[in-house]
Formats: structure tokens, C-alpha cells, sequence
């Protein structure tokens, strides 16, 4: 259901005697909401002050300011209001919008200084002189944002100017109308904000796709649909917030550089697909000195999670992204305490590299999901059965993915599991690929992420399966000896090492790229509208605050202990019959690897010391000396 409309405060700006109070009455009456001078709310200290001619300082106006901000406050709540105040400089601005800065309008009267001057010596009973109108010029910053009107036209001009430009514009924009485009579409209008659509024009094959779109939701009945870039963008107002929903890679370039002849400088681009973190960093780099604001932004939640509220991962610029902060967390999840699922993760392309684990993270999910389905399977259980044994983990291991593969296990076709009817060849979008080579060339040990990947490589290769199958696969069947128990132990065993590793990942860029991540709010985010929420993620929001390490935790340690037995016996039985088992037999070594005081690495070592002369340290030697030896004499 829609949500009412966003109220708004529309400020009017300028030097005094430009005649804010003036249009402020009369777009009052047009508009037919409450107008407040900002003249009447000074204390009697500035009246009296500036009626002396004594130029007020900031810290005159710093308590007149506050008090406009809570007026505005306090009005927005019930209804759009103008307030006309001078706001002559940024930080002036940034209090009078503290809170509502994106239910903020702003407009500026501008004019000539000797103008202005003729007005206020004809103004009369005002306290402020017109031999003060100077120091005001002296500190004037003109809002590069604001809407900026030329006090020379006549009064019903400008009133129209207003309307035209500032409240017929639409707020936010989306272009791309995809899948997750067009959720993220609806979920912005269902919130109250008025949106602008775009969708590209391609004849015979997307045509009016945009205006097709709102015509079939109601909560797009105000939105703007176009299939031009130039109406797109002029829709807008400035400075622009545009989301961009198109595919990853070369068509992300092709359409900045469509939009930016269109662009104004300030403008904010919001990249909300699935790109690289490298690219988003060159982005950001090559818009910024172009003066626009880029912000990467992991989206994830699927088609009904952009719908109903996604996790959002943003990046970039953080005052570029104050000025989208609004409109992000509000269309974001909320997680069990109300918070929006969506907070600002660092600078650069740290958002999609985020974006880029969790989607690692969600690899390895899946895979154990897929092999534990086929250990119970293997136990001899049915679809049904099968579905039944994933419900009654919920208890425990409740998540996102566990609870839609007991749904796919459950679903029917013509009487007949669908899930058996559907082809064993698993697809990937890149991101996991990305996970693997961000893992290697950060040095993290991310193998279940690896393995997860490899999983999906393999099972392309359906005909090579098939005919190796005939000539190595014995006859002969037999069952695991394992109980549902103890597979769910081994399943819950292996998702604790998959999150490890995971944040491990997170953890070394954040120092590698100095963006000094917080994984207890990365993890917070993630356990509400995205795809590997779950009751563990949440356990790690605590777990975080206290460690960066999730297996020095005193709980998890307790955990890991208590289910390593059932992983072990679980893994071996499964290589023993010869089942498929690759991401939680990975985790099992993983451990035994990450465990391990002394590791076989020293004969690495000497064998790349023998044959490259690439030298070695010695245990107890705290000079770090690097020997070589000569191998053979």
C-alpha cells in the first residue's frame, strides 16, 4: 500500500531585502500551506543588535537557527510548510534542514547588490538598516543546489518558475527497470517519494517500457515514466539522485557516459548492480573529477526483497551519500530492532566489495544446502522427507535459504517433484569468481567460497559427467551411517567456518584498503532482507563487537567443538560411498589447516629453497634471517 505523500519544508533564501517574505506569502496561498518568517523567530538580542547596525556573527545565529529547525521539524510532521530565512552560508543551512534534510527544498533569491540596496531604503519598520546589507554580500554562499530565481521578474512569474521547477520535479530517479529495478521502482513509490523511471528504447524489442510499467501499479500513478535521457534527467530535480539498475561491467560505462552530457555538477549517480569493486573505484575516481558524486551500492534481497526492503551496502563519497541516506534506508529492510538494514560502509568501492562477500558468503550456503539435500537423499528420504527434515531445523539453523529449499522440496509439477525434472547444471553471474580471485590476491584462505565455486564449474560439464560416470562409478549402492542429527551438526559446523571466512575476507581488505570496516554493522545489515539472513547472523552482531575472530568466541568455540565429531563422520562417510560432499568436507580440513601448530608448509619451504633458491627462516630464530642451503652435496 502506498504511503501518503512526503511532506516537505521549502526554505527561501537570500540577503535581506530580496524579497523572500514576499513570495513566501504567495506561494503560501498557492500551494495552501503554512508560511513562517523567519524575521519573527530572532531573539531580542539580534533585533536589537542589528538595529544598532551591528552585524550578527554566527554564534548570534546559531540559537535562531536551531529554533527555525525545530519549527520546520515539528511542522513536517504534519503537513509542507515554507519558512523564508536568509541561511547565507552552508553550515547556516546545515542546521536549519538537521534531520530533514531530504524532505528539504530550497530556493534562492538573487540580485544585485545596489537592487537589493534600493529596496531596503525603501523598506520601512524593519529592525535591519540598510548599511548591513554589505556584510551580508561579504558572506554570502549561493547554494549551488537551490533552486535559483532572479528577483527581477514580476512576483506571479517567479511563483510559476517555483511550481514548475521545484514541485513538479521528481525527487529520485531509476534507471533500468529489470527485475530489481522495477521492485526497487514500486518500493520507492510505495514509500511516498516521487520518482522519475527510465528505461531504454530499443525498437521492437523494449518499447515503452517505462510507461507500460506504471500503468500496471497503482503506487506508480505519480511517478514519471520516459524512455529519452534528457526528459529522464530534467524530470529531476538538482542536485540529481539517480539509481542506476543496469547490467555490471562495459553497460554501467555505456550508460554513465549516456547521462553525463545531461548531468550538473553535485549530482549523485547511485550504481545499485552487482559491479565489480575494482570498477566502482575507477568510477568513483573519473566522476569525481568530473565533479559528480558516485556511490557504489550492494543491493541484495532479490526481486521481493527490493520490493519489501533489501539490504543496501552504499560506498563512496559520505557526504554525497548523506544526501541519499533518506531515501535508502527508508526503502531498506529493518532489522529486529527497527534500524534499517542499510548504513554507510567506507569509501571508494568498499560497498560492492561487501556486496561482492556476501554474495561469496551465499555461495557456500547454497552449496551445503545442495549437499546435505543429497546426504539425505542418500539416507533414503524423499522430496517430502526431505523438506520435513530442513523444517524441522529451523529451530536451530533457521536462515533465508533453508527455509526456500525446504519450499523447492515441497514443490510439485504434474504430481511429480519439480525439483528432480530440473536440469544439474548450476549458473553464476561472476560474483563468486570475483570472491576467489579477491580472496587470492588478498592472501585469504576463502576455500569454501572456492569450493562452492568449482562445485558449479563442474556441474556444467554435464556430458563429460555423464560419460565418466559409466567408467568409474562402482555398481555397487550403499548408504552413509549418519543420523539427521548428526548431518545437521556437520551442516551447522561448516556454515561457521564459510562466516569465518567470509568476514576474514572483509576484514584484511578493510586494512589493505584503509577503510576501517565495522563488521558487527556489516553483519547487522545482513539479517534482515537479504539472501543469507539468519539467526546465526545475527548471533554475529554481538560476536563482532567483542572480536574481529569468530572461533575465539567463547560461544561459537563451544559450538565448533561440540559438532566438529559429526562433521568428521559425516565428510568420511560421504568419501567412503563416493558422495559429493566438496564445500563441507572443505570446511572440516579448513579447520584441521587453520588449527594446526606445526604445518607441512616447511617442506614447501625447503622445496622452493632447493630448486629457486627462494631461502627460509628457522623456527626460534627471532632475527627473521632468511637461509639458504645447498641441497645437494
Amino acid at each position: 500500500m502506498k504511503k501518503d505523500k512526503l511532506n516537505k519544508v521549502i526554505f527561501i533564501l537570500g540577503v535581506s531585502g530580496c524579497g523572500k517574505s514576499t513570495i513566501g506569502k504567495l506561494l503560501s496561498q498557492d500551494l495552501n500551506i503554512p508560511f513562517f518568517d523567519g524575521d519573527d523567530f530572532h531573539p531580542e538580542g539580534n533585533i536589537k543588535k542589528m538595529s544598532n547596525g551591528i552585524a550578527l556573527n554566527d554564534d548570534d545565529r546559531q540559537s535562531w537557527l536551531i529554533t527555525l529547525n525545530d519549527l520546520a521539524k515539528k511542522q513536517v510532521l504534519r503537513n509542507s510548510c515554507i519558512i523564508a530565512c536568509s541561511a547565507l552560508k552552508e553550515k547556516y543551512r546545515n542546521i536549519l534542514c538537521n534531520f530533514i534534510e531530504n524532505q528539504s527544498k530550497w530556493i534562492h533569491l538573487s540580485g544585485t547588490f545596489n537592487h537589493i540596496l534600493e529596496r531596503l531604503n525603501s523598506r520601512a519598520n524593519h529592525f535591519m538598516p540598510a548599511e548591513l546589507l554589505k556584510s551580508q554580500f561579504d558572506i554570502l554562499e549561493i547554494p549551488a543546489y537551490a533552486l535559483q530565481i532572479d528577483i527581477n521578474l514580476k512576483p506571479e512569474i517567479i511563483i510559476q518558475t517555483i511550481k514548475e521547477k521545484l514541485m513538479t520535479t521528481s525527487e529520485f530517479g531509476l534507471f533500468g527497470l529489470g527485475v530489481m529495478g522495477k521492485s526497487l521502482a514500486r518500493n520507492l513509490a510505495n514509500n511516498g517519494f516521487e520518482i522519475s523511471i527510465f528505461n531504454r528504447h530499443v525498437k521492437g524489442v523494449e518499447e515503452n517500457i517505462a510507461i507500460n510499467f506504471k500503468a500496471e501499479h497503482k503506487e506508480l500513478s505519480t511517478a514519471k515514466a520516459f524512455d529519452d535521457i534528457a526528459g529522464f534527467v530534467n524530470s529531476l530535480q538538482q542536485p540529481r539522485k539517480i539509481m542506476l539498475m543496469v547490467n555490471a561491467g562495459k553497460t554501467t560505462d555505456i550508460v554513465i557516459e549516456d547521462l553525463l552530457p545531461h548531468l550538473a555538477e553535485n549530482d549523485i549517480l547511485i550504481d545499485g548492480g552487482n559491479s565489480n569493486y575494482l570498477e566502482t573505484k575507477k568510477r568513483f575516481e573519473y566522476l569525481k573529477n568530473k565533479k559528480i558524486h558516485f556511490i557504489g551500492a550492494g543491493v541484495s534481497g532479490g526481486e521481493e526483497g527490493a520490493l519489501k526492503g533489501p539490504s543496501i551496502m552504499p560506498s563512496g563519497d559520505l557526504e554525497a551519500y548523506k544526501k541519499v541516506q533518506f531515501y535508502l534506508e527508508t526503502i531498506a529492510a529493518k532489522d529486529k530492532n527497527n534500524l534499517p538494514c542499510c548504513v554507510y560502509i567506507g569509501s571508494e568501492g568498499s560497498g560492492h566489495f561487501i556486496k561482492m562477500v556476501h554474495n561469496g558468503i551465499e555461495y557456500a550456503e547454497m552449496q551445503l544446502l545442495a549437499e546435505v539435500c543429497t546426504i539425505l537423499e542418500n539416507l533414503g528420504q524423499n522430496p517430502d522427507e526431505i523438506a520435513n527434515t530442513l523444517e524441522s531445523w529451523k529451530s536451530t539453523a533457521d536462515s533465508y535459504l533453508l527455509n526456500i529449499t525446504t519450499s523447492i522440496f515441497r514443490k510439485k509439477e504434474n504430481d511429480e517433484w519439480l525439483v528432480k525434472k530440473i536440469l544439474d547444471k548450476a549458473g553464476n553471474k561472476g560474483t563468486g569468481n570475483w570472491t576467489t580471485i579477491a580472496s587470492a590476491e588478498l592472501g585469504v584462505p576463502s576455500t569454501l567460497i572456492a569450493s562452492a565455486l568449482f562445485s558449479r564449474y563442474i556441474s556444467f560439464y554435464k556430458d563429460e559427467r555423464i560419460e565418466l560416470n559409466k567408467k568409474y562409478t562402482e555398481s555397487k549402492s550403499s548408504t552413509i551411517n549418519a543420523t539427521n542429527k548428526e548431518v545437521l551438526e556437520a551442516y551447522q559446523f561448516a556454515r561457521i567456518m564459510n562466516h569465518y571466512q567470509g568476514f576474514k575476507l572483509i576484514e584484511e581488505a578493510s586494512s589493505k584498503f584503509s577503510w576501517n570496516l565495522n563488521l558487527s554493522e556489516i553483519a547487522r545489515i545482513w539479517t534482515a532482507g537479504c539472501i543469507i539472513k539468519s539467526t546465526l547472523m545475527q548471533d554475529l552482531v554481538g560476536v563482532f563487537k567483542e572480536t574481529t575472530n569468530i572461533l575465539t568466541n567463547l560461544t561459537l568455540e563451544t559450538i565448533v567443538k561440540q559438532y566438529r565429531p559429526a562433521a568428521k563422520k559425516v565428510v568420511s562417510e560421504c568419501v567412503l560411498n563416493d558422495l559429493t560432499t566438496p564445500v563441507l568436507t572443505e570446511a572440516v580440513q579448513f579447520l584441521n589447516g587453520i588449527t594446526t601448530e606445526y604445518s607441512s608448509a616447511n617442506v614447501i619451504q625447503a622445496q622452493r629453497d632447493f630448486f629457486g633458491a627462494h631461502t627460509y627462516q628457522k623456527l626460534n630464530d627471532a632475527s627473521s634471517k632468511n637461509y639458504h642451503t645447498n641441497w645437494i652435496e
